[in-house]
């Protein structure tokens, strides 16, 4: 087995030694040593490590700017930083930008190699999460879903958490948000994922089909019934079976789903006799199941037998910093589909798109994507390709009217991130992603750019242009 690798970084020789001398032995790691920041990227650059050890205060670039390179370039690398005494409040803003732990000078020498046992630690973590998530790319798994908000990785999390589970899963969120797309990222990372992946979308079949499609029927049991016929749920026997938009059943079939649930079984139409199936149960809905319930639409006892681990999608106006990278997204991947060359959106289809109340969700967002790929005559898609009207004269986004139930605090960050999207989204956008000229155009240090991007999520890389 590979021993794992510690850089560490500081500008005193006697530190870097002692330091190699004594972790080595005590963490079974192998430590490597840069004199500088540009020394640790140079090294980074020939050959990953699993942990950096950096000073905060060294000559030319010190260790905040460093900071700021390694979350740009290796994102996934744990640092820790090394303070003196009476610098405890950098430590802290190093931390809040993505540093792993600080430590102070002069140390302890056990609590040292406490500390940087923990964040080896995280970093087998993080190495096991890279290879889930190339797991999830080889089966398609996160294919189109998209996003770095706090929401979406959140989502994420439960799919990972919910797929080594054989446990009912309940995906509920708005039309439009993706449900299918996390029911089948469930089944590729399930053990199931080389048997049936079965998906039913309810209200597309009438109530009189639904059930023989889902139980299956014998020979004779209705008109028309010439031969017997496996249904959907026989058909994912040891797989996954998908009942899209369970909200818009009928309580017949819900009372007959009710008992799938419960024991494991089916029973097809005209046979007296019961069959077992072994199916992972995943369902999804756009309503609102319990007000449903209170009016009788819908059985309390199913709902508590499907919402077992439940997953909520947010709809797209909930996490618009992810949009910019969702169109980047979407062009690439419609662009290679309808064989066009690759196409980027102007800075003010862009302010439309940060601003607009997205009734659709990703899917409407997909759908103005695909119409500016076929309709723009040149290389950027303009507001008048696709027929967006005047945002502030035909489609009013009403913010302040979407946070007027929520706390001050809640409102006020709520407000803030929009802002930030807004704002500096149209400043890349004009500027292509050219961090250094959005800060002069702005006012603000590039820096002090940088670090709100980091903050709200904003990737200079959705900006470009292909």
């Amino acid at each position: 087995m590979m021993k794992e690798i510690i850089l560490v970084v500081d500008d005193a020789p006697d530190m870097l030694q002692l330091l190699k001398r004594s972790l080595e032995p005590a963490l079974n790691c192998e430590v490597k040593t840069a004199h500088s920041g540009e020394d640790a990227l140079r090294l980074l650059e020939q050959e990953p490590a699993d942990l950096a050890l950096i000073d905060m205060k060294m000559p030319g670039m010190d260790g905040m700017e460093l900071l700021f390179q390694l979350r740009r370039k290796h994102p996934w690398l744990t640092v820790v930083m090394m303070t003196a005494h009476g610098c405890i409040e950098l430590a802290v803003e190093a931390i809040k930008s993505g540093a792993y732990d600080f430590i102070t000078k002069p140390f302890d020498h056990d609590a040292l190699v406490l500390n940087l046992g923990k964040a080896l630690e995280r970093s087998r973590l993080l190495r096991e999460n890279l290879k889930l998530q190339r797991h999830v790319q080889l089966h398609d798994a996160f294919q189109n879903l998209v996003g770095r908000s706090a929401k979406m990785q959140r989502v994420y999390e439960a799919i990972q958490m919910v797929a080594k589970t054989d446990l009912t899963v309940l995906v509920t969120g708005e039309s439009g948000t993706g449900k299918d797309l996390v029911s089948r990222a469930i089944h590729a990372l399930s053990d199931r994922r080389d048997r049936a992946f079965v998906a039913v979308n309810c209200p597309t079949v009438p109530e009189n089909i639904l059930e023989s499609e889902l139980f299956g029927y014998r020979k004779g049991a209705f008109t028309h019934a010439t031969q017997n016929k496996i249904g959907l749920f026989q058909e994912a026997h040891r797989g996954t079976i998908f009942l899209d938009e369970i909200g818009d059943i009928s309580t017949t079939i819900q009372t007959k789903l009710l008992r799938v649930l419960q024991q494991k079984e089916i029973k097809p139409l005209g046979d007296t006799k019961s069959v077992q199936v072994d199916v992972r149960v995943i369902a999804s809905t756009n309503r609102d199941l319990p007000a449903k319930i209170k009016t009788g639409e819908f059985r309390e006892d199913l709902y508590y037998r499907l919402n077992v681990l439940p997953i909520v999608l947010p709809p797209l106006r909930e996490r618009r910093e992810d949009i910019p990278h969702l169109v980047s997204h979407l062009l690439e991947k419609h662009c290679e589909e309808l064989k066009r060359p690759r196409k980027r959106v102007s800075a003010e289809l862009m302010h439309y798109f940060l601003q607009a109340p997205w009734e659709g969700n990703v899917r409407e967002l997909e759908n103005i994507i695909i119409r500016g790929i076929l309709f723009a005559p040149g290389n950027e898609i303009r507001p008048d390709d696709i027929g967006v009207p005047d945002l502030l004269k035909e489609k009013k986004c009403l913010v302040e009217d979407s946070v007027k139930n929520l706390n001050y605090r809640n409102a006020k960050e709520e407000l803030l991130q929009r802002f930030h999207a807004r704002y500096i989204g149209n400043l890349l956008s004009h500027t292509e992603g050219n961090v250094s000229q959005a800060a002069r155009i702005c006012g603000l240090e590039r820096q002090a750019l940088q670090q709100l991007m980091r903050k709200y999520g904003i990737r200079s890389e959705d900006f470009r242009g292909g």
